[in-house]
C-alpha cells in the first residue's frame, strides 16, 4: 500500500512538472556590457540544479578526504579492540577446555592489545576491568600450571585496577589457596570479603572447606548451617553433612565441661539427630561424665525407638542399648529409676526383640533376678546380631553357670565367648 502510494505521488509530481515546463514561456535576461544573454527559465533552473548538486558532491568528496586520517585511526582502534576481545574469548575457551599454556598466552596477548590502545591514547572505558580480567585468566592459567610466581604476581595486578571485580579475584585466589592447602591463606582471603560477597553460596562453601582443613568444627558447623538455610545441598545431604560436623564437635571435646558447651552450641533439631545424641551420650559416658545426663540425651531417642521402631536401623538400635547399659550398670542408684520401668515395659511390648531381650536380662543379672536373666540371655544370643552384645552374653552366661556350679555349663559358654 505504501509503494502504491509513494508511485501515485511521483505521477503527480511528474505531471506537474510536465505541465509547468511545458507552457512555461518565461525567459531570464542576464545583461554583462556590452552583452545580452536570454535564457529560458526552465534551462536556468535546470543549471541552478546542477550547479547545487555538484557543489553538494564537491563538499562530500572534500569531507571525506579529510576524514580518512581519522576512519583510518578509528578502524586501527577496533581492529585492537576486536583482537583484544577474541583473545579474552579464546582465553577463557581454552580454560574451559583444560590447554593452560595456550589460555595463558591468549590472556597475555589481550593484556598487549589494551597496552597498545592505552599507548595511542585511545584507551577504553572500560579499561581497568578488561585488564584485571586479563590479568585473572593469566592467574587462573598459571594455577592451573602449577607455576605459583606468576600466578601471585598476575593476582597482584589483578586486584589493583578494578575495585568492582576484586570480590570476583578474592574467591579465585581462595580456591587457589584451598587447592594448594594454604588453609591460612584461603582464610585470609575470605575474611577480606566485604559483608555481603562474604554471605555468598560460593563464598560459604570455600569458607566451610577452609574451616575443616583448619580444623575449626565450629564455624564449620555455622556456615554449613547457613548453607543448609540457602538451599545450597540436597536436604538429605545437609542433614548428613550437619550430623557429621556436630560429631565431630563433641568428639573435639576433652572433659564433661567443654562436651556440655559443645551440646549446648548445637541447635535443638541438631540435638534431636539419633546419632548426634548417641554419640553425645557415649562421649559423656567416656569422659566420666554425668550418666543421668547421658541418658537424659538419649530419652529422645528410646521414645523415638518405641513409636516407631522402624525409623532407626540396627547399629543405632544398638548404640541405645549399649548406652543404657553403660549407664544403668555405672550408676546403681537409677535402677530405682523410671528408666527400669522404661525398659520392662519395652521388653513386653516388644517380646522378640533380641536387642531388648539382651538389655532386660543384664538388668535382671545385675538386680540379681539369676533365673530370670538367664532365660532372657539365653532367648537373645542367638538372634543377636552385634558381636559385642553377643561376647558379653555368653560371658554372663558362664558367669551364671559359674554360679551354679554347671562347669560344663561354664566352659561351653566361654568358648563361644573366645570363638567371637
Amino acid at each position: 500500500m505504501r509503494v502504491a502510494l509513494w508511485l501515485l505521488a511521483l505521477f503527480g509530481v511528474a505531471v506537474a512538472a510536465a505541465l509547468f515546463v511545458g507552457n512555461n514561456q518565461a525567459t531570464v535576461t542576464l545583461f554583462w556590457a556590452p552583452y545580452r544573454v536570454d535564457l529560458s527559465l526552465n534551462l536556468v533552473l535546470l543549471l541552478l540544479l546542477a550547479a547545487f548538486l555538484l557543489l553538494h558532491l564537491s563538499l562530500r568528496t572534500l569531507a571525506a578526504l579529510f576524514a580518512m586520517p581519522e576512519l583510518a585511526k578509528r578502524w586501527r582502534v577496533q581492529y585492537r579492540e576486536r583482537s583484544l576481545l577474541s583473545a579474552l574469548v579464546d582465553a577463557q575457551l581454552h580454560q574451559y577446555a583444560g590447554r593452560f599454556i595456550r589460555a595463558r598466552k591468549s590472556a597475555l596477548a589481550a593484556l598487549q592489545q589494551e597496552q597498545a590502545l592505552a599507548s595511542s591514547g585511545e584507551a577504553l572505558a572500560d579499561a581497568p576491568r578488561v585488564r584485571a580480567l586479563g590479568h585473572a585468566l593469566a592467574a587462573e592459567a598459571s594455577h592451573a600450571l602449577q607455576d605459583k610466581a606468576r600466578r601471585d604476581e598476575h593476582l597482584r595486578l589483578a586486584l589493583e585496577p578494578a575495585q568492582e571485580l576484586s570480590e570476583g579475584v578474592q574467591m579465585r585466589a581462595a580456591r587457589w589457596a584451598l587447592d594448594d592447602r594454604d588453609v591460612s591463606t584461603a582464610w585470609e582471603r575470605l575474611e577480606a570479603l566485604p559483608h555481603g560477597a562474604a554471605r555468598r553460596t560460593l563464598a560459604l562453601r570455600m569458607r566451610l572447606k577452609a574451616a575443616r582443613l583448619a580444623g575449626k568444627t565450629r564455624q564449620a558447623l555455622e556456615t554449613a548451617r547457613l548453607l543448609a538455610k540457602h538451599g545450597a545441598f540436597s536436604p538429605t545431604a545437609a542433614a548428613s553433612l550437619l550430623r557429621g560436623l556436630a560429631q565431630e564437635l563433641l568428639s573435639a571435646a576433652y572433659d564433661p565441661e567443654q562436651l556440655l558447651r559443645a551440646w549446648s552450641q548445637l541447635d535443638a533439631e541438631e540435638q534431636r539427630q539419633s546419632d548426634v545424641a548417641l554419640h553425645a551420650a557415649q562421649r559423656l559416658q567416656s569422659l566420666g561424665g554425668d550418666v543421668e545426663q547421658a541418658l537424659q540425651w538419649v530419652l529422645p531417642v528410646w521414645e523415638g525407638l518405641m513409636q516407631r521402631p522402624l525409623d532407626l536401623n540396627e547399629s543405632q538400635r544398638v548404640k541405645v542399648i549399649q548406652v543404657l547399659q553403660a549407664g544403668l550398670q555405672s550408676a546403681p542408684s537409677l535402677q530405682g529409676s523410671q528408666w527400669l520401668a522404661r525398659v520392662e515395659a519395652a521388653h513386653k511390648r516388644q517380646p522378640n526383640d533380641a536387642n531388648l531381650q539382651y538389655l532386660a536380662g543384664m538388668l535382671c543379672v545385675q538386680r540379681q533376678l539369676w533365673g530370670k536373666g538367664q532365660q532372657l540371655l539365653e532367648q537373645a544370643v542367638p538372634k543377636l546380631s552385634e558381636v559385642s552384645l553377643k561376647r558379653q552374653a555368653w560371658r554372663t552366661l558362664a558367669v551364671l553357670a559359674e554360679q551354679r556350679g554347671d562347669e560344663a555349663a561354664m566352659h561351653a559358654a566361654h568358648r563361644q565367648a573366645a570363638l567371637l
